[in-house]
């Protein structure tokens, strides 16, 4: 058993809520004389209110060290200091769950019978298993298995179709994969069986594929299939013999071993599986919750409708439960609105989680105003960038006064910048926070690698213990992306400010060269969210014979709304630099989208060249 350390965080949090009063610090600060000369570190235990930096690097120094722990280690110690707590709700199956009736299901140690059934199976340490289906309890029961038997959970987007999926197992030589027979139109099984039609005539266990070599055990969550195992197969085989072998396992197992790999979503090319460790997942779950308030924050209830297989779920939602003993109520398997409305107002969330998207799909509910949401009192808003009005709508009509913006990729674990729920409008609406603890971040000049000025734009790139461990089996793209001294190149144009807040400004291939000039889509598509009619813009650089290129803005209107090109560019005139203004307007109802739900920019340009007939 472990030891109950009592500790106490109200003074921690005396220290870094400020009174009312005090709050203006966070708004305007005057250099003062006798003041320390300005250096490269900001110290980040509360929110900055010195301006520190004199250049675009900055360091996140903490008082408070980086974890030295597995995941199934910090997993126990919540399940020691609050067993009787509620870890998990699944609205959509009726399911509940303690901290203790997780770690131990109806007298019998169930993480642990799956994680000693998946050794029985024939998996190591080492070996990769694919996770494949929506928000369920059994993937965040396979999540902590996977992590207490040392074998590399592989993230699998439950969108993915044939050619993905086929991709991705191959790609890191998935071993086992886990999967419900089928969850709304996607029939995984079905699709197993066109990639391996060998899994019909095998053994459980012994799949000897083609096409997907290492594959050796499908399990199935929900059913009995020929050539598989039913999950329960799994708990059954986990007899003493392997418990033991797990037990003799744990001493193995180090917080630097990887544990996870999470596809990036391919918007430019084939998807590459970022390879996270231990040590990545669980500061970055560690600091995130701590910059959150969840360290002090009594009976925190968040309510989680991001995807499990994205960073944004299991390190943001799944591990900070694990380290914070958190509760998480997950509203629907499958991304539901309404139903994260409803799950709001019938648990008593206290916290919501969610992209930009997601909050607009809320917001945006014929019977928005029914709900109850007196009990929200955070959130947090990552995965795209966030305009400036919905960040203000958030707060307006949802009442989500201490809203939080974070900003991150999966190869950083993710979050890598955060702003505090105290933060003032102005800087939960045009930054994406500040640096995180133990991270190091810089702007350079993409050309050149120079540090540029404070201010000033470039391309943004992080050092520290959040950065990956690798592309698995691409070394190349490795290299790529990751420099010899630690960095990662994120592709990000962004800026620092004095106090180590950060702006986005967009992506290096998203930026558009009209005429000489240097554009940032972001900074048109947060303007033209300020137009009353206008629910979402996207911004592209469409082919121009004269100026190279000329800017296209591609807008979904408000829902009964009727607008004009005309209406839009002359909203603009006199709000925006003239050479900003979109020469083309198309109105469209949908955008291309990857499988994780990010917008195709490069398709987005394809659309609208062709349908304004600038390519044969």
């Amino acid at each position: 058993m472990i030891p109950r350390v009592a500790q106490s965080f109200q003074s921690l949090r005396n220290s870094c809520a400020l009174p009312a009063a005090g709050k203006p610090l966070w708004r305007a600060w005057t250099r003062q004389g006798g003041l320390p000369a300005a250096s490269r570190g900001i110290h980040v235990d509360c929110p900055p209110i010195i301006p520190t930096l004199t250049s675009s690097y900055v360091h996140g120094t903490s008082s408070t060290p980086l974890q030295q722990a597995t995941v199934a280690e910090t997993l126990l110690k919540s399940v020691e200091f609050h067993p009787d707590k509620e870890a998990m709700v699944f609205k959509e199956d009726g399911l509940r769950k303690t901290f203790a009736e997780f770690y131990q299901d109806v007298s019998h140690f169930q993480v642990d019978r799956a994680a000693a059934g998946l050794l029985a199976l024939g998996l190591k340490k080492g070996d990769r298993l694919g996770m494949w289906g929506p928000n369920t309890y059994e993937w965040v029961l396979f999540q902590f298995a996977t992590a207490k038997a040392g074998i590399i959970l592989v993230s699998v987007n439950p969108a993915y179709q044939l050619q993905e999926v086929e991709f991705a197992l191959k790609k890191v030589g998935v071993k086992a994969i886990v999967c419900p027979t089928q969850f709304k139109t996607q029939k995984y099984c079905d699709m197993l069986r066109k990639i391996c039609p060998e899994i019909e005539k095998a053994s459980p266990g012994d799949i000897k594929s083609t096409r997907l070599p290492d594959l050796r055990s499908v399990i199935v969550l929900d059913s009995r299939q020929p050539g598989m195992f039913h999950l329960e197969d799994v708990m059954q085989a986990g007899s003493s013999q392997y418990v033991q072998q797990l037990q003799d396992l744990q001493k193995t197992l180090q917080f630097d071993d990887p544990i996870n790999i999470q596809f990036t979503s391919g918007t430019t090319g084939t998807p590459k599986g970022a390879t996270l460790t231990h040590h990545n997942i669980v500061n970055n779950a560690y600091f995130v919750g701590r910059r959150m308030g969840y360290h002090w924050r009594p009976n925190t209830r968040v309510c989680v409708p991001v995807p499990l297989y994205h960073c944004f779920g299991s390190v943001g939602a799944a591990m900070s439960m694990a380290v914070h003993g958190i509760a998480l109520v997950f509203p629907s398997a499958g991304y539901d609105g309404r139903a994260n409305l409803v799950a709001l107002d019938s648990e008593r969330c206290t916290i919501i989680y969610g992209t930009p998207t997601m909050y607009v799909d809320m917001l945006n509910q014929p019977d928005f105003d029914k709900f109850n949401l007196s009990s929200v009192i955070s959130g947090f808003v990552a995965g795209s960038p966030v305009p400036p009005e919905l960040a203000k709508t958030i707060v307006t009509k949802m009442g989500v006064k201490e809203i939080t913006i974070g900003y991150g990729t999966t190869e950083n674990s993710p979050v890598t910048f955060c702003g505090s729920p105290m933060d003032n409008m102005e800087r939960k609406s045009e930054t994406v926070g500040y640096i995180m603890d133990h991270v190091e971040a810089k702007v350079v000049n993409p050309t050149t690698g120079q540090i540029v000025p404070l201010g000033m734009t470039g391309e943004l790139m992080i050092r520290g213990y959040c950065v990956m461990l690798e592309y698995w089996a691409d070394e190349a793209k490795t290299q790529e992306c990751v420099t010899k001294n630690g960095w990662y190149k994120t592709g990000d144009i962004g800026s620092l400010d004095a106090y180590s807040y950060c702006k986005i400004e967009g992506r290096i291939k998203d930026m558009i060269i009209r005429g000489g000039e240097n554009i940032y889509p972001a900074e048109i598509e947060q303007f033209l969210h300020t137009h009353p009619k206008v629910k979402e813009a996207q911004v592209v650089g469409v082919e121009d014979p004269r100026m190279g290129e000329e800017i296209c803005a591609c807008i979904r209107l408000a829902d009964g709304v009727h607008c004009t090109v005309e209406e839009i560019r002359d909203y603009c005139k006199g709000q925006i630099s003239h050479f900003k203004i979109p020469r083309y307007v198309l109105f469209v109802s949908s955008y291309p989208l990857t499988v994780t739900g990010k917008i195709q920019k490069h398709k987005l340009r394809e659309v609208a060249e062709k349908q304004l007939q600038l390519k044969k």
